[in-house]
């Protein structure tokens, strides 16, 4: 349900000095070590190591916020972790090669406090399928942190299903496989197949005009059918960007009715593009088609899920959850990091019944898995309509189906969907092939884990070899030597990319010295790491980038890899001439949301103002009249009337764009 291209979702910093190694205090198993960092202090603790080795510790944040980064005997950065400000920071890493490692502390932004350093183990690199998984998430091995449920599923059987952690934390209750867990946009899927269904069943056409089923829509000039939303080209706007542009404060106590999808809709004085026309990540949709599986069926939309898709399936364990207030048994509690450490609960978005908000276990996801081998329930004709990635209008196909990203995952077909609420996370992969599976459901954004090396441990064997420019993440010493890696290579790299599939979202990319770094749309930049010549890694989050070079070494075009493959062109140099930033200052009023920006201009700086947020958001220049932010108004670009003077913006987000905003003082 949240934004996509989430590049960071850890805290980037301005990176302190390292200490020498040579200053380095040795640390053991059982040490707890405690110190007070200075606000421009570097601590480093050295571990000799051999090759194959898997390190657990935290330091325990005190009164400081600390910035843990591990280097391998040649100096290279394994890892960086920054999670939290306040409580445990773990860290946990494989060593490849064997040598004296080091873990330094450093403060993040200049902060000084005490804090308290601790190894909990070293022991051999797990080998087998299971024990590469329980070193994943060993950090949940304790009483106090959110949970976890990893399954493999093979043809509709678990080979393979392990809760970590907890389920609730103000109650001691520990995960279960029969947890339900909140599985976010997973649950598209599921409304993508009712409404495929009914029209098997003759109930409705996919090819139906939505308002006939929901005449309240406005007529915005073309057909949007069912067929539109069920594959994200409506041109609708997104309700929940769109609210969070008005002022909204998504997932804080701040309760959005289902009734608004409508409102939202209603208030638009235009579609974003043609129907059919443009692929768009889009919660209105999949909320929409709820409400016309309930205005044809005449039952609510939970009552006729479980009558008609979750008791047929034996999926007991599985609800809609049609409110955040509503009850579910033995649901696992969702939390976020709190400010000050530790953790603090977390109510679900409301409205997006039909776009998510189904909550569900392991063993219910794993019968419904292995429907698309049956087809038991729908029959095959309903299982391949959902599975046939839809084509646009120019003939150019996309990678999603009815509520399912339909992609390549090493040679193997995937019918894959991940899922993110305010606080809940699952992912859901199936691949057809080998009649295999994977299923990850938590109950924090933090949880660790990487699904690429859960599936490599489990279907490497029928996985096809990665090229020289994708080098499989748990193996990419073993063909990639970075040491080998020409940093001059980097300037051709260099430049600014804006996603074909977010329009406005860019990906920058800078060289310093031999480091690269990666910067996107209103989020903290970040240290990238070569894993081939022309492909390269996040250490603080599961993604990869790959650089097309042309045949005379300029590069055009890049793929982002993170649930999915996303492409990306690169956009003109920036202009060096800084504009007049005081022409654009004051209050800006859009009708269409009914709520007021102001602009202001503070030490050289463009800032971005709302009453309902806590800090402004700052503007980067782009070109000409354009700027970018962050959420939630990522992208702005100003209008001038005939004298030259600015008359308002026009603000996006990605998934909701082109609102207007008129220049009001």
């Amino acid at each position: 349900m949240v934004p996509r291209f989430t590049l960071a979702v850890l805290v980037l910093f301005a990176l302190a000095p390292l200490a020498s190694a040579q200053d380095a205090q040795p640390l053991r198993p059982g040490d707890a070590i405690t110190h007070d960092l200075a606000s421009d202090g570097s601590h480093p603790y050295t571990l000799t190591l051999a090759a194959d080795q898997f390190v657990l510790g935290d330091a325990d944040q005190h009164t400081v916020d600390v910035v843990i980064t591990v280097t391998d005997p040649e100096g290279e950065t394994v890892r960086r972790f920054d999670t939290s400000p306040r409580g445990p920071e773990s860290f946990q890493f494989t060593t490849n090669t064997a040598g004296d490692y080091t873990i330094t502390v450093t403060p993040f932004e200049e902060q000084e406090g005490r804090y308290t350093m601790r190894l909990d183990r070293i022991e051999a690199a797990a080998t087998t399928p299971e024990g590469i998984v329980d070193q994943q998430f060993a950090v949940l091995e304790n009483d106090h942190s959110p949970g976890a449920v990893v399954a493999i599923v093979e043809r509709g059987e678990l080979v393979f299903a392990k809760p970590y952690g907890m389920a609730n934390l103000a109650y001691g209750l520990p995960y279960t496989l029969d947890t339900p867990t909140n599985i976010g946009s997973t649950s598209k899927q599921f409304t993508a197949f009712a409404i495929t269904l009914l029209a098997d069943q003759g109930h409705l056409s996919l090819d139906d005009d939505v308002r006939t089923h929901i005449p309240e829509l406005p007529d915005l000039g073309e057909t949007v059918t069912l067929r539109h939303l069920l594959t994200h080209t409506s041109g609708y706007r997104e309700f929940l960007n769109a609210l969070a542009m008005g002022g909204r404060q998504l997932g804080d106590g701040d309760p959005i009715d289902r009734s608004e999808l409508i409102a939202v809709v209603q208030r638009q004085p235009a579609l974003q593009n043609a129907p059919g026309t443009e692929w768009n990540y889009n919660n209105t949709a999949f909320g929409l088609l709820a409400m016309v599986v309930e205005r044809v069926t005449g039952e609510t939309f939970p009552d006729w899920m479980r009558a008609n898709v979750f008791e047929p399936l034996g999926m007991t364990n599985t609800y809609v959850r049609a409110s955040p207030a509503q009850i579910i048994p033995n649901r696992a509690q969702g939390y976020v990091p709190a400010e000050h450490g530790g953790w603090q609960e977390a109510v679900d978005l409301g409205g997006a019944m039909g776009a998510g908000g189904i909550y569900s276990t392991a063993p219910d996801l794993a019968r419904w898995m292995d429907n698309y081998r049956t087809a038991t329930l729908g029959g095959p004709d309903v299982i391949a309509q959902m599975t046939t990635p839809y084509v646009l209008a120019d003939g150019d196909t996309t990678n999603y189906g009815f509520g399912l990203f339909i992609d390549e995952m090493r040679g193997l077909q995937r019918f894959q969907h991940g899922g993110a609420d305010t606080a809940h996370r699952s992912n859901f992969g199936y691949l057809p092939e080998i009649e295999s599976g994977l299923i990850v459901l938590t109950n924090s954004p933090t949880v660790p884990g990487s699904t690429g090396r859960i599936v490599e441990a489990f279907f490497g064997e029928h996985l096809a070899p990665e090229a020289d420019d994708e080098a499989p993440p748990t193996t990419a010493n073993e063909v990639f030597d970075p040491a080998s890696f020409d940093p001059e290579t980097l300037n051709a790299y260099a430049g600014r990319y804006e996603m074909e599939e977010v329009p406005g979202f860019i990906l920058t990319f800078r060289r310093d010295g031999d480091q690269f770094f990666a910067q996107a749309t209103g989020q903290p930049e970040f240290e990238l790491f070569p894993v081939s010549p022309t492909r390269f890694e996040l250490r603080v989050v599961d993604a990869q980038v790959t650089f097309h070079p042309e045949d005379d070494g300029s590069v055009n075009t890049i793929t982002l890899h993170q649930n999915g493959d996303h492409p990306a062109n690169r956009l003109p140099d920036a202009e060096t001439a800084a504009p007049d930033l005081a022409a654009y200052t004051g209050r800006y009023y859009s009708d269409e949301l009914e709520t007021f920006y102001t602009l202001t201009v503070k030490e050289g700086d463009l800032h971005l103002m709302h009453r309902r947020m806590d800090e402004p958001v700052t503007l980067t220049h782009s070109r000409g009249d354009e700027f970018t932010g962050s959420f939630p108004i990522a992208t702005l670009a100003f209008e001038r009337g005939d004298d030259g003077t600015v008359t308002g913006f026009r603000a996006g987000n990605g998934r909701t764009r082109d609102v207007w905003f008129e220049k009001a003082e």
